[in-house]
């Protein structure tokens, strides 16, 4: 492959990784429209929340490694025709039926394309780059998240129907990246059969799994922050932040993905080890900081406790990729990178079905409080465990 034709279609996957992610958190700042509009409760909106991840991560579980099998791009043509069908029922939806369809078929969208696009992102690597794949992962991710929230949040001041912009805009963004897709070479050779690649399994490289299990605390303490907010802060921001501005949900979501952008910049030439202390100790100091903003009903408390705590979600989401990437063998990178995000998934839908069942006894602001003290507390975990493996470290080399 020519080093053009390797930068083209990196940036064509750079772009789809950015505008999958525009997609998933385009509907958060619309959530209290969708509850007034439809009739439904914050316990149900962490259902329609949890169904996209649940979807999610049975594609993952089905399809996570099948780009490893049958090739990269027929896969992600697919994921990316899923994701138009996907918003294109948002624009459309005209009930908490409607809803909770287009999330199902957003979920299996992602989940189809989540790995095969961090797999192909490292296979088009730029040559004197090779880890650059892995970064963009991690940055578009961030980028994405903070333009599709944020975009919608201010289209929320200009219109009281910001389903029927966003959506179409994303609908033909989609169809048009399934199209530069097809035109792209393919990296991998097909083997094996379809169905055995579909049977439901998580695999990590055996190179890889030591790798992958240091990482397992900071992401289940990063995306469990990052739930809270998909999930739940729009309505938290107005109910008990008593903030009356219609875009300030969507703009609190962008501000804590703008952070984690900002977090996995400083993260990409830092050793791993010290993403994870440093990371550890930004998620949970900002985990604290909002707890402290949910009970003094302050704003701008709670907007340094979100910069706080994106920052240390960009620190070891941009570490734990790209430290796993680093060590993941050509042929199981969409397998581990499944596995990768089969736990970042689980962690940010579990602990929001949770806090959806325990606001109707709590309240929301008493669940935000035990939600924010649960990331603390495994922050600290991380934390630890990061020191401490240090200081074996150093003195196994004295």
């Amino acid at each position: 492959m020519s080093e053009g034709r390797r930068r083209a279609g990196f940036a064509v996957l750079a772009v789809a990784t950015v505008a999958l992610m525009a997609s998933a958190s385009a509907p958060s700042p619309i959530y209290p429209i969708y509850r007034d509009r439809f009739g439904f409760s914050v316990a149900m909106l962490t259902v329609v929340f949890a169904v996209y991840a649940g979807t999610l991560l049975i594609a993952l579980l089905t399809a996570g490694s099948l780009s490893d099998r049958i090739g990269r791009r027929p896969v992600l043509i697919v994921a990316l025709l899923l994701a138009a069908a996907s918003t294109a029922a948002f624009w459309t939806a005209d009930g908490l039926g409607a809803l909770l369809a287009a999330r199902v078929v957003q979920g299996l969208a992602s989940g189809a394309a989540m790995s095969a696009l961090a797999a192909a992102l490292l296979d088009f690597s730029p040559t004197s780059r090779p880890q650059a794949g892995a970064w963009v992962t991690a940055i578009g991710t961030g980028v994405g998240m903070a333009a599709g929230a944020g975009g919608v949040g201010l289209l929320l001041e200009a219109t009281s129907r910001p389903d029927r912009v966003a959506f179409p805009i994303l609908t033909a963004v989609f169809v048009a990246l399934a199209c530069f897709v097809l035109a792209l070479p393919e990296t991998v050779k097909p083997s094996g059969f379809l169905w055995a690649a579909l049977r439901p399994r998580v695999s990590v490289d055996p190179a890889a799994r030591s790798m992958f299990w240091a990482t397992v605390p900071t992401t289940i303490a990063g995306w469990a922050a990052t739930g809270l907010f998909l999930a739940l802060v729009p309505s938290l921001v107005h109910e008990v932040l008593h903030v009356e501005v219609a875009a300030i949900g969507g703009l609190s979501i962008a501000a804590l993905y703008a952070a984690v952008v900002a977090g996995g910049l400083l993260a990409n030439r830092t050793r791993i080890v010290s993403v994870t202390v440093a990371g550890g100790g930004l998620l949970g100091g900002g985990a604290l900081l909002l707890a402290g903003a949910v009970g003094a009903a302050s704003p701008a408390l709670f907007t340094i406790g979100a910069l706080t705590l994106g920052v240390g979600v960009g620190l070891t989401f941009n570490g734990n990729l790209r430290a796993v990437g680093a060590v993941t063998s050509s042929t199981g990178r969409s397998a581990t990178f499944a596995a990768v995000y089969v736990v970042s998934y689980v962690s940010l839908s579990v602990p929001v079905l949770l806090a959806g069942l325990a606001e109707r006894a709590w309240g929301l602001a008493l669940t935000a409080d035990a939600y924010l003290t649960f990331i603390a507390l495994v922050a600290v975990f991380a934390l630890t465990r990061a020191l401490t493996t240090t200081r074996i470290t150093k003195e196994a080399n004295a």
